[in-house]
């Protein structure tokens, strides 16, 4: 897998970045935590600038996410767990998993469109459930591509630090990522709060 993405960054380079995160949002098995920091460690060699790295790795991803969330406005949650669970096996994609990412939609609304993008796991799939429940598409984007603009340059910059060592970001993000959705999550119930006893006072 590394080698595939490696050649294809060589081979295309800024379009090759935003291909490969079109397809990582299409097909979750493939990482984006090897593949923005593998452009961040191409531009830490001089060979790619930041901000054009960057950018593509957005476009890529808000435009792979698109197919998941009208996938989801067009054929509902139940037509797309069965489908999950009969063809799902081939992209990693169960309909429990739908099922999940719809349930923290409807729990954290549009923001967790927002928290989505920074969860690996839930950054792909949470494009479903906002198409299923009927988000305006640009809410959507708008929130997609906050948090995508956050989780690829945490990506990008990670491998622009670590250089040679750009894989260890893959084993290390997840804990991390984890913790930035704890203490987005706790700020977002304390702003809920404040706002409801402000409404009550």
């Amino acid at each position: 897998m590394q080698e595939w993405i490696t050649n294809i960054m060589v081979s295309l380079g800024y379009l090759g970045i935003g291909l490969l995160m079109f397809l990582e949002n299409l097909f979750p098995p493939i990482p984006s935590e090897l593949i923005m920091p593998l452009a961040g460690f191409t531009v830490s060699q001089g060979k790619m600038e930041f901000a054009p790295a960057l950018l593509a790795g957005v476009l890529g991803t808000i435009l792979g996410a698109l197919p998941w969330y009208y996938a989801g406005k067009l054929l509902g949650d139940e037509k797309l767990q069965g489908l999950a669970d009969k063809y799902g096996k081939w992209i990693s994609v169960s309909g429990k998993d739908i099922q999940k990412a719809n349930n923290w939609f409807k729990k954290y609304g549009k923001q967790a469109v927002f928290f989505g993008r920074l969860v690996p796991g839930v950054r792909t799939l949470i494009s479903i459930p906002a198409g299923i429940n009927g988000m305006a598409l640009l809410p959507f984007l708008f929130y997609s591509t906050i948090g995508t603009v956050l989780w690829v340059g945490l990506l990008t910059f990670a491998g622009f630090v670590l250089g040679d060592n750009y894989e260890l970001v893959e084993t290390y993000i997840g804990p991390l990522s984890k913790i930035v959705l704890a203490i987005l999550i706790a700020g977002f119930i304390i702003w809920v709060v404040r706002k409801r006893m402000r409404m009550n006072t």
